[in-house]
């Protein structure tokens, strides 16, 4: 029996022309035969969820280290909310819903233990050695680090998937070849010469709703986990007019609202509004570009999913009042201080004793490595650490390990 796979349907709807279409996928790196009830996209997605990278995020830094508590968002349940998000942006756009989601779920896979603070401190102790970038982190996850198949390392997602990783935030070097964030990482260069991700371009829509999904989750979660810690209080979300105003909104409907359901109903309609928004910028975008197929979408000039200007200012109105009242709490940076001198010494002791990193499949192949490819094999290690890993390997070596309660 012959299945008609566009006739299934396969749980999305007609798409638009210039959405990314997973039956002209450009392919993976190790090609392979299709599947008979998935898309190409519906793979990668599946592919991406039974990682162990995606299952160690469940214990690793969002805001708050889980110590701190059962109910603030870790880095897993954060890359849940991108996903749902970025599934409505992509729906409402009429794109690949499953693409969206794919380049969500792997977004953050090359986040280091302890959040951005782990992230900075592997940068610091790996500069002689190209640095770290944890995008660049995700992509060696992806296509070398994880080892699950017999035919190949990594798990051979398609070139769309992979591009979207890369480039959810925009092309990594301008037109005249200058990087647009610094220097391109390493990592990615290394495996362009592979296969070509084209950096130099925008990604998909799909990507792009991938993108500002992440931007719209961290920006309301982090508030509403803030609001539990007690970092934050109402009164400060005064601070912001666009926030101000969904409260009075909230109390004008519902005056006698307990502290809890009333962050709740700010939060959903942060979300609602922001996500409103920014289908209205990119349906206009749209209808400015007239895009024939997903390429006009790469060639363009500029992003086509963002925020409107009167969001955009919200938007840094918000990450202004997280980075003064959470962000930089002298609680946070002490907490961020004992976590840098953890990631720091363990860089430094896995170096002088590769060996101590226990079970590691190269450690073996060490005496006839580089230095700078043992820092790089160290610094895979150290970026594949949860939270509490690193904790127990730096107690188990050194005599004091900070408090990062």
């Amino acid at each position: 029996m012959i299945i008609d796979q566009r006739a299934l349907g396969f749980g999305s709807g007609e798409r638009a022309v210039y959405a990314t279409d997973p039956w002209t996928t450009r392919g993976r790196l190790f090609p392979e035969a299709s599947s008979l009830t998935r898309s190409e996209f519906q793979r990668d997605r599946d592919r991406i969820v039974h990682t162990t990278a995606f299952r160690r995020l469940k214990h690793k830094t969002q805001v708050f280290i889980s110590p701190d508590g059962d109910h603030y968002r870790t880095r897993l349940t954060h890359t849940i909310e991108v996903a749902q998000i970025a599934r409505a942006l992509a729906r409402a756009l009429r794109l690949d819903e499953d693409l969206a989601e794919g380049v969500a779920l792997v977004h953050d896979f090359g986040h280091t233990p302890f959040g951005h603070t782990g992230e900075d401190a592997l940068d610091a102790v790996l500069k002689p050695y190209g640095g770290f970038d944890h995008n660049a982190q995700s992509l060696r996850i992806v296509t070398k680090l994880e080892r699950r198949y017999a035919e190949y390392d990594g798990i051979n997602l398609t070139w769309e998937t992979l591009e979207g990783l890369v480039k959810h935030n925009g092309p990594l070097v301008s037109r005249s070849g200058q990087g647009t964030h610094g220097a391109v990482p390493l990592p990615i260069l290394e495996y362009c010469e592979m296969q070509d991700l084209e950096i130099g371009t925008f990604a998909s829509l799909e990507a792009q709703v991938a993108a500002i999904a992440d931007d719209i989750a961290y920006n309301t979660h982090d508030i509403d986990d803030g609001l539990r810690a007690g970092y934050l209080t109402f009164d400060m979300l005064e601070e912001v007019p666009f926030l101000s105003g969904l409260m009075a909104e909230v109390r004008a409907k519902y005056p006698k609202l307990d502290d809890d359901r009333f962050a709740h109903e700010i939060m959903r309609r942060q979300i609602t509004r922001m996500v409103e928004d920014v289908i209205g910028v990119a349906q206009h975008n749209l209808s400015l570009l007239k895009p024939t197929c997903a390429a006009d979408i790469r060639a363009a000039d500029h992003t086509i999913a963002t925020f409107s200007p009167a969001m955009a200012e919200t938007d840094r109105q918000i990450k202004k009042l997280l980075f003064a009242h959470i962000y930089r709490h002298a609680e946070i940076m002490r907490i961020r201080a004992g976590a840098t001198q953890i990631v720091t010494d363990l860089f430094h002791r896995y170096m002088e004793t590769p060996a101590e990193m226990q079970s590691h499949y190269w450690v073996d192949s060490i005496p006839g490595m580089t230095s700078p490819a043992k820092a790089r094999h160290v610094g895979d290690y150290l970026a594949g650490m949860t939270d509490s890993y690193a904790l127990k390997a730096h107690q188990r070596l050194f005599d004091h390990t900070p408090d990062l309660r």
